[in-house]
């Protein structure tokens, strides 16, 4: 009697961790999905913040002021290169915003 009980108790106790480690990768899962879709949010976000700002073709210095300050948040939320390119290339311009890097972030806001 003791030996069925001590096999039930393991075959129990199986069942449970097994249980534990699905409802632990779902959990995961879920987590990950959830970052996936918040950062998926923020690169639209900043996407549509920049081009925005370009959308016109002129960059005021208070244009370029925020458009450097997107760079780094487009750069970590994963927004495309042809995006993040001339979006960075603005931000390190002197006084003047590059005419290629601003029409090159519109035809990239076009499509």
């Amino acid at each position: 009697m003791k030996l069925r009980l001590a096999a039930l108790a393991a075959a129990i106790l199986t069942i449970a961790l097994t249980g534990c480690g699905q409802v632990q990768d779902a959990a995961n899962k879920a987590v990950s999905d959830g970052a996936s879709q918040v950062a998926t949010a923020a690169g639209s976000e900043v996407k549509k913040q920049a081009c925005t700002l370009v959308a016109d073709g002129l960059v005021s210095v208070k244009d370029k002021e925020a458009l450097g300050g997107l760079v780094a948040g487009a750069e970590s939320a994963g927004v495309p290169t042809e995006i993040t390119t001339p979006l960075r290339q603005i931000a390190d311009s002197g006084d003047q915003a590059p005419a290629e890097s601003v029409k090159a972030l519109q035809d990239a806001c076009a499509k």
